[in-house]
């Protein structure tokens, strides 16, 4: 019998800017979507977010009894374990408290907005009503400083997922939360559960604000090569944010000079970080601190079970520019599911986790104290969560247990439970999507444009849709898909969330069984608001 221990696994990132450097351009880096409060509009053609369409898919998802929910988004004090910092969160806890409900429940949320800038709820990997999907200028409007929303949806499908918001650099604060949902006919049989949230934190350290940073990320590199193995090592640019080339103050908390007003902060580009497993180049952002569960890695969490328990373990990871490699000292993962859908059962040592990927993993624990460390892939940081069973010394905060170096799962290796396998079934339609840009003028894009929220990539309902990714950025991305889940070729697992490596091509399929405008989109938080998004479009 399982023991679910609900615990805050939020280790989070809101950020302050509202307003969204969605477009960034060499051009015009401030064009883009308005997170502001703009009503989204719908251009002929194609299904509107609150249109018949949408009300009749969610009809056939049986909306079931209600889990009502109350959220407040506000500017708060966290305790990050000996160090505090002023952030955004919800309430007042780091993580956001976690949302747990059963499949086929009505999940009624509540959302309060006490921050000084319009913010929105995104749902994370569940395919849902389209406006409910929290996207402003696309599903709904943002909602107001002062005002609030009430998110309304069906819980189709069970599973590990999480919810953030969808507006400006916002998740990189501290405005997140683990959202599970359970399935009544529970297949795994395990004896407690520990949600484990990865995130990389800068917010309110040393006056660094996700604003500012990404200020700085869209100055570009100039003529510097940010993909050459000779790149510079050092940890950040000199950089000055007064040579911007653009007027920035009609951001919040931006001074008329394009210098960010109140805290800025050091230079927060990080050079020089780099990892084969993920192509070469790790991250642009030099977080200084790692998560697990809101806690520093000097002050870790510490889960308790009994020698011989079976302990589900749910790995998310909210960080905005860091992938994360878990292992669990002394012992072997069996993986269970990937973004909420369950694959056929596979051993390993550690798993590698991009920016929105959940991998979850059940574990037979030993007697003693044992590291869970996620090492901040190519970026040398670990954060750090304890598993006590019995006696036994405090591992040191920077300990790297030898599973990290050892056997490593990826989602290409794995496939996906039969029961959730896609039907055999040639595509009815290819949307080829090229990931281009890079560091050097900050022009992250998809073919070559950056987020535009008029733009639409055409679909029809009942269709295979194929979307096709070539990576021909010298960085990776991991990929996210809204409203749906895509497979991976070869009976691949069913994930929401995909890492593209540089140079490579990754093919998906899904079936367009969720009308509405869904978004697809770079979860490097960075990535995205300077301009790697854009939408697939349900034709009316």
């Amino acid at each position: 019998m399982r023991t679910p221990t609900r615990r805050t696994v939020l280790g989070a990132a809101l950020a302050a800017a509202g307003t969204g450097l969605l477009a960034a351009c060499s051009a015009d880096p401030m064009k883009g979507m308005d997170h502001r409060g703009a009503a989204p509009t719908t251009p002929g053609g194609f299904v509107a977010p609150g249109g018949p369409e949408v009300a009749a898919a969610e009809a056939r998802r049986t909306p079931g009894p209600e889990r009502k929910v109350a959220l407040t988004a506000t500017e708060t004090t966290l305790d990050l374990g000996g160090r505090t910092v002023r952030s955004w969160a919800y309430g007042d806890r780091l993580p956001g408290q976690e949302v747990r409900a059963t499949v086929g429940e009505t999940l009624a949320v509540s959302l309060a907005n006490h921050l000084p800038q319009p913010t929105s709820l995104h749902w994370h990997g569940l395919a849902l009503r389209n406006d409910m999907d929290g996207v402003p200028g696309v599903t709904q409007a943002a909602v107001k400083a002062g005002a609030s929303f009430d998110y309304r949806f069906a819980l189709a499908h069970p599973g590990t997922y999480w919810f953030h918001p969808h507006s400006g650099v916002q998740q990189d604060r501290g405005l997140y939360a683990p959202l599970i949902v359970e399935d009544p006919k529970e297949p795994l049989r395990y004896d407690k559960e520990w949600v484990v949230v990865l995130d990389d934190w800068l917010d309110g350290i040393d006056g660094s604000t996700p604003d500012a940073v990404l200020a700085e990320l869209a100055q570009g590199m100039g003529g510097m090569d940010h993909s050459a193995t000779d790149r510079p090592t050092t940890g950040h640019s000199t950089m000055d944010h007064s040579t911007m080339g653009h007027d920035m103050s009609g951001m919040p908390g931006m001074a008329g000079g394009g210098t960010p007003s109140g805290a800025a902060g050091p230079s927060r580009m990080l050079m020089g970080a780099r990892s084969a497993l993920l192509g070469g180049d790790a991250g642009d952002v030099g977080h200084p601190f790692h998560l697990v569960n809101g806690r520093l890695a000097t002050a870790p969490e510490t889960f308790t079970a009994k020698p011989g328990d079976r302990v589900r373990i749910r790995l998310i990871n909210a960080g905005g520019d860091t992938a994360y490699r878990v292992a669990l000292g002394g012992h072997e993962l069996t993986v269970t599911h990937t973004d909420g859908f369950p694959v056929e059962q596979a051993t390993t040592q550690a798993l590698l986790l991009g920016m929105g990927e959940r991998y979850d993993v059940l574990v037979t624990v030993k007697d003693g104290v044992f590291p869970l460390t996620a090492l901040a892939e190519g970026k040398n940081a670990t954060a750090l969560a304890l598993l006590r069973t019995g006696g036994g010394a405090v591992p040191d905060a920077s300990v790297r247990p030898a599973e990290l170096d050892g056997r490593l799962l990826g989602a290409a290796q794995l496939k996906a439970d039969p029961g959730v396998r896609l039907p055999a079934k040639a595509p009815d339609r290819t949307v080829t999507l090229e990931l281009t840009g890079g560091m050097a003028k900050a022009d992250w894009a998809f073919n070559g444009r950056t987020y535009d929220p008029a733009q639409r990539h055409p679909v029809a309902a009942g269709e295979r849709v194929r979307l096709e990714f070539r990576n021909s950025t010298s960085m990776w991305h991991p990929v996210h898909l809204h409203g749906h889940t895509f497979a991976l070729a070869g009976d691949g697992p069913r994930k929401d969330t995909a890492i593209v490596l540089p140079g490579a091509t990754l093919a998906v399929d899904f079936d367009a069984d969720n009308p509405g405008l869904w978004m697809v989109h770079c979860h490097n938080v960075y990535h995205a608001e300077t301009g790697m998004m854009t939408v697939l479009g349900y034709r009316a």
